[in-house]
């Protein structure tokens, strides 16, 4: 240790070393000289790289298969492919993530983050043959656990990887939302209402039309990130540093990438271009995107839903929220709604995060990005986000809404708007003086066109049922 190094150490029993000199290693650590430093150099977020446990289990899963690939091939010795496999397959399964200490935010394109992986994978499967940690002379983290690897086709690889589990989680979650919106829809559908455009009376509609709208446009969503997810199947895995393969054997790409699709069970496939698939994050940009539309529809929704259930006496007062919890320290009885609120706030950070993905995508540089570690953070955070948010939406707000009916019911046949369903058959500019003398004196259309003479009683009835007011004619 440097005269000038003043890091906190505690039981220290050995000691490695790096390009820039020799380190010790506190007591336990599976990590080693290389990932000390990052955690040294980086003391940015406070986030280890444990906290996307599906980012660390997608590494382990890259250094299994590149050393299953790399026995295959004769470059890597049979025994010790079988103790690095065991420690990744230990490590998939959610083993020794504490030891995933650098934070998600790093320099270096995640260089911290690959040789976090190497020296956790060399150092359990070290134990594994019988030796003690740091005697690299048995099994080396760089030689062995990184052979015929970069950071440059590992981190990309594993960050899709870790996006293609999140995105499956998300659209779980999703469909979760959508089927509590579609039951809704199915409650609600005979429940009249009066729409509402710009904030001003419309015409008439469900309340069960309304929720279906809203299980359709999420609908929409779902398949958008589908197709998206797509993009994340095609990894650079064996272009090493640029994408030209340097010191890769020339079957390791589709080596590694058939026993990577094995093992995640995820239709992988190596890109036609190796050089073009190092240094473009359009996937990542891509799903950005479509996590931030699903943000947006997701907040407009929660809007409505803190719109129609305002009051419960001087708002619109059309909803009953689930009633979650007490809403002030010093309004007795006061209840706000709660869940729509906080997946608000989800959105809006998933929207932030979205600025950030397309500046980093758009500042990398000639054959890398160098900013994939704050790509890579800002889409499973947000992932995470958005399915936590869908579930909490569906279960705690949406399963348990009901409405005002007696309340809807007064409405809509006390309001104008329904005098657009006489356009065609008095014409528009009689009916719009026949809602302005509704508004100003305070009669129902139906009354007023029964005093007019111009329409019989089973006409008017006819024309303002609400299986006309509501569905194509």
């Amino acid at each position: 240790m440097t005269a000038t190094d003043t890091t906190p150490l505690t039981a220290p029993d050995r000691v490695e070393h790096d390009l820039l000199g020799e380190r010790l290693l506190p007591h336990g650590a599976y990590y080693g000289v290389h990932t000390l430093r990052a955690m040294e150099n980086f003391p940015i977020t406070g986030t280890p790289l444990a906290r996307h446990p599906g980012l660390v289990a997608a590494l382990a899963r890259v250094k299994q298969a590149a050393a299953l690939a790399n026995a295959d091939l004769r470059l890597l010795h049979p025994d010790l492919a079988a103790v690095i496999s065991t420690a990744c397959e230990e490590i998939a399964d959610g083993k020794l993530h504490e030891q995933f200490t650098v934070d998600v935010i790093q320099g270096g394109a995640g260089t911290s983050s690959n040789m976090n992986a190497n020296e956790v994978i060399a150092n359990r499967a070290l134990e594994l043959l019988g030796h003690p940690k740091g005697s690299y002379e048995h099994l080396h983290p760089i030689e062995d656990v990184n052979r015929g690897q970069s950071t440059n086709d590992v981190y990309p690889t594993a960050v899709k990887i870790a996006l293609a589990f999140g995105v499956a989680r998300l659209n779980g979650a999703l469909a979760e939302l959508q089927t509590a919106l579609a039951a809704k829809g199915a409650e609600f559908a005979d429940v009249l209402k009066v729409g509402r455009t710009q904030l001003q009376d419309a015409v008439p509609m469900t309340v069960g039309q309304e929720f279906t709208a809203f299980a359709h446009t999420l609908g929409k969503d779902h398949r958008r990130l589908a197709d998206t997810a797509g993009l994340l199947h095609e990894i650079n895995l064996g272009g090493t540093a640029i994408g030209t393969g340097l010191n890769a054997h020339p079957h390791y790409p589709g080596t590694a990438c058939r026993h990577l699709a094995r093992l995640t069970g995820l239709p992988l496939t190596t890109a036609d271009d190796l050089i073009e698939a190092t240094s473009d994050t359009g996937a990542f940009v891509q799903l950005s995107g479509a996590l931030k539309s699903l943000a947006v529809k997701l907040s407009k929704i929660c809007n409505d839903l803190r719109l129609l259930a305002s009051g419960p006496q001087a708002g619109l007062g059309e909803l009953n929220l689930p009633r979650m919890q007490a809403g002030s320290s010093i309004m007795p009885g006061k209840v706000n709604p709660v869940i729509p609120e906080v997946v608000n706030q989800i959105a809006f950070e998933v929207i932030g995060s979205d600025t950030t993905v397309t500046l980093a995508a758009e500042g990398g540089q000639l054959q890398l990005n160098a900013f994939e570690p704050v790509i890579a953070h800002c889409l499973l955070k947000s992932l995470d986000r958005l399915t936590a948010g869908c579930q909490t939406l569906a279960r705690r707000c949406i399963n348990g809404i009901t409405v005002n009916a007696a309340h809807l019911t007064r409405q809509t046949e006390e309001n104008v708007g329904i005098v657009t369903a006489l356009n065609n058959v008095i014409g528009y500019e009689a009916a719009t003086a026949l809602a302005r003398q509704a508004l100003t004196s305070r009669r129902s259309i139906r009354d007023l066109l029964l005093d007019s003479g111009r329409l019989t009683p089973a006409e008017i009835d006819a024309l303002l049922t609400p299986a006309r007011l509501t569905t194509p004619q």
